[in-house]
C-alpha cells in the first residue's frame, strides 16, 4: 500500500479514535461520579442508622432506674443516662468526651476499669461516693467488642444502695437496742428473785422492797414487749386502720381525764385549745394514743408548775395542725433530729426510772405516717418544746377514687403543713 494511502487512513482514523476514547472516557468519568455518589449515599444512610441506633440506645438506657455509663476503649464518656446523673450529680451534657477520672472523681471506677482489661467483667463491687450524701453503689460493669472480636470499650451499671444499707444498720441497731432495754429488767427481776430464793424472803422488809422491785422492773418489760409489739403492727400495717369522723375536742379530754392525777401530782396545767367542734378523720384509738403519748411526755418532762397546752390551727388543703407544747426546759438542737428514732432518750437515766420505754414518738410518728400526715417537734433550750402533727378533715382520694397511701399522703402535703405553719 503506498504511503500516501495509509497516512490518509492514519489521518481518518486518528480523530476517529479521539472521539471514541473521548466518549469512553466520559462513560467512565460518569460511572465513577455516581458510584462515588452511591457511596456517600450509603455511608450517610450507615451513619444515620447509627445515630438512629445511638438515639435509640440512649433512650432505652435513659428509661432505666439504674444508672448506666457507656466508656469507649481510652475510658472516655459516651454516655451517661439520666438516672446516673441525678445519682451523682453530674452536669448534664458535660460528660461526654471526658474521661472518668474527669467526670466521675472516683478512684475505684479506675481500679474497676483495670479490672476489666484483664478480666472482661466485674460483678457486685461495692464503692463509697464521697461527699455530704455517703451514697453506697452497687457497679456491674462489662467490657465490650467490636464486630471483629476487637476491645470496644466499657459498660457500667450502678445500683443505690444507700438507702439499703441504711435500713440494715437501723435493723442492726434495733436489734442492739431492743436487747438492751430488754436485758436490764430480766436482769433485775433475776437477780432480786435469786437473792429471796437464797433467804432473803425470811426478813419480811427485804421481802416487800425486793417484790416491789420485781414487779416494778415486770411492768416496765410489759409495757416495753407491748410498745415493741404496737410499732412492729403499725411498721408492717397488719392492722387496717378504723376511720371515722371524730370530735377531737372531745377526745383530748378525755385523754386529759385520764392523766389528770399524774398532772396533779406534778402540778402541771393542762390546757385545751382544741376548738369544741372539730371532728377530724381518724382511727380514734390511734389517735388518742397518739395525743397520750405526746400530752404524757409534756407532763412528765415539763417540771412542777409548769403548762401544757394542746392547740389546734387549720392549714393548707384541709389539713389541720394540732400542737403540744409544754414550758419545760426544751431539747437540744442535737436531739431535735432523733427524737423520733426508737428507743432514742434525751436524758437515758431521767427516762429509764419514769418507765419510759423510748419507743412512744416513734409510735407517734407511725400512727401519723399511717393517717397520712406529718409529725415535727420544735424546741428551745429553756423555754420548753412544742410537738406538731397534722390530720386530714376529709380523706385524700387519687383520681380513681381510691385512698392515698401514708407515704404519698405525706409527700403531698408536707409543702402545704409548712406553709400553714408558718
Amino acid at each position: 500500500m503506498p504511503w500516501q494511502t495509509l497516512a490518509t487512513l492514519l489521518l481518518v482514523a486518528l480523530p476517529v479514535l479521539h472521539f471514541w476514547w473521548r466518549k469512553k472516557y466520559r462513560v467512565l468519568q460518569e460511572t465513577n461520579t455516581l458510584a462515588e455518589k452511591k457511596r456517600e449515599d450509603l455511608q450517610n444512610l450507615c451513619d444515620d442508622i447509627r445515630r438512629e441506633s445511638k438515639s435509640q440506645q440512649n433512650a432505652l438506657f435513659d428509661s432505666m432506674i439504674e444508672g448506666v455509663l457507656i466508656l469507649d476503649q481510652e475510658s472516655r464518656v459516651q454516655h451517661a443516662n439520666q438516672s446516673l446523673i441525678r445519682l451523682l450529680k453530674l452536669p448534664p451534657g458535660q460528660a461526654e468526651g471526658k474521661t472518668i477520672m474527669e467526670t466521675i472523681r472516683i478512684h475505684e471506677l479506675a481500679a474497676i476499669i483495670h479490672i476489666l482489661e484483664h478480666k472482661g467483667q466485674v460483678m457486685g463491687t461495692e464503692i463509697s461516693v464521697p461527699g455530704k450524701r455517703n451514697l453506697i453503689l452497687e457497679v456491674n460493669a462489662v467490657a465490650t467488642k467490636d464486630a471483629q472480636g476487637n476491645p470496644g470499650g466499657y459498660i457500667m451499671v450502678f445500683h443505690d444502695l444507700t438507702r439499703i444499707r441504711k435500713l440494715e444498720n437501723t435493723r442492726r441497731e434495733f436489734v442492739a437496742n431492743a436487747s438492751h432495754e430488754l436485758r436490764t429488767p430480766i436482769s433485775m427481776i433475776k437477780g432480786y428473785a435469786e437473792t429471796l430464793a437464797d433467804g432473803a424472803k425470811e426478813d419480811p422488809e427485804a421481802l416487800d422492797r425486793f417484790l416491789g422491785t420485781i414487779i416494778k422492773h415486770a411492768d416496765r418489760l410489759t409495757l416495753l414487749v407491748e410498745d415493741l409489739l404496737s410499732l412492729s403492727k403499725l411498721e408492717s400495717q397488719s392492722e387496717a386502720l378504723e376511720i371515722s369522723k371524730t370530735n377531737l375536742h372531745a377526745l383530748l379530754q378525755s385523754v386529759f381525764d385520764e392523766l389528770a392525777s399524774r398532772a396533779e401530782k406534778m402540778s402541771v396545767t393542762l390546757v385545751d385549745n382544741i376548738e369544741p367542734g372539730l371532728n377530724l378523720l381518724m382511727d380514734e384509738s390511734r389517735i388518742r394514743q397518739v395525743l397520750f403519748n405526746l400530752v404524757e411526755n409534756a407532763i412528765k418532762y415539763s417540771g412542777e408548775g409548769k403548762t401544757v397546752t394542746v392547740s389546734s390551727k387549720k392549714g393548707l388543703q384541709n389539713y389541720w395542725e394540732i400542737s403540744v407544747a409544754d414550758t419545760g426546759q426544751g431539747i437540744p438542737p442535737a436531739a431535735l433530729e432523733r427524737i423520733f428514732e426508737r428507743f432514742y432518750r434525751v436524758d437515758k437515766s431521767r427516762s429509764r426510772e419514769s418507765g419510759d420505754t423510748g419507743l412512744g414518738l416513734a409510735i407517734v410518728k407511725h400512727i401519723v405516717q399511717l393517717h397520712g400526715g406529718t409529725v415535727w417537734c420544735e424546741s428551745e433550750v429553756g423555754l420548753g418544746s412544742t410537738f406538731f402533727f397534722t390530720l386530714h378533715a376529709t380523706a385524700p382520694q387519687t383520681p380513681s377514687g381510691l385512698a392515698l397511701s401514708p407515704i404519698q399522703q405525706q409527700d403531698a402535703g408536707n409543702q402545704e403543713f409548712r406553709l400553714a405553719s408558718n
